[in-house]
């Protein structure tokens, strides 16, 4: 089975599952949107109340973003970080699909199950938590993303695809 992989310069972190599988699940659900983004669901179920219908979204999205730059300013001056789990491997992805990921390098053993987090090179910057099962020893198959989060993957990757198509259309000229 052939599957189209777009490519993307991001960067991955991840490792087998296997004892650690509790604190992975935990960190995973940790870094869904609830967790991650108190003002963005505050914003959600404000527009859910219909609280946002007099607003202009624009100036509200600005405003929903300087209350972020300020609450990880002041986690800074606090000296506070999210935990993360420390995980083993770190990568270069090479291209992505809508269910897969291609690394740069061999890493990978066939038909392990991961654990990763991708650093998600869109505007806000934030981690997104992935399970994947390896198929060789560079290419995967995500099996368990938030929705959120695989609807910002499958956005990514068509912007990527713009840009492609924009390349080579200058290419042609």
């Amino acid at each position: 089975m052939s599957v189209r992989l777009v490519p993307a310069p991001i960067s991955i972190d991840f490792e087998p599952v296997a004892e650690a599988k509790d604190a992975m699940l935990r960190e995973f659900h940790q870094l869904s949107e609830s967790d991650e983004d108190p003002i963005a669901q505050w914003l959600k179920r404000a527009k859910g109340r219909g609280e946002t219908a007099e607003s202009d979204p624009v100036l509200l999205n600005l405003v929903v973003e300087l209350h972020r730059k300020i609450d990880h300013l002041e986690q800074l001056i606090k000296n506070e970080t999210p935990q993360r789990l420390r995980l083993a491997q770190h990568a270069m992805i090479e291209a992505i699909g809508f269910t897969h990921l291609k690394l740069k390098e061999p890493l990978l053993v066939a038909q392990q199950h991961y654990y990763g987090r991708v650093e998600m090179p869109v505007h806000p910057r934030h981690d997104i938590a992935i399970f994947f099962t390896a198929e060789d020893t560079t290419r995967a198959k995500i099996t368990k993303i938030h929705e959120r989060d695989e609807k910002e993957w499958a956005a990514y990757l068509t912007a990527r695809e713009r840009v492609l198509i924009r390349e080579m259309r200058e290419i042609k000229r």
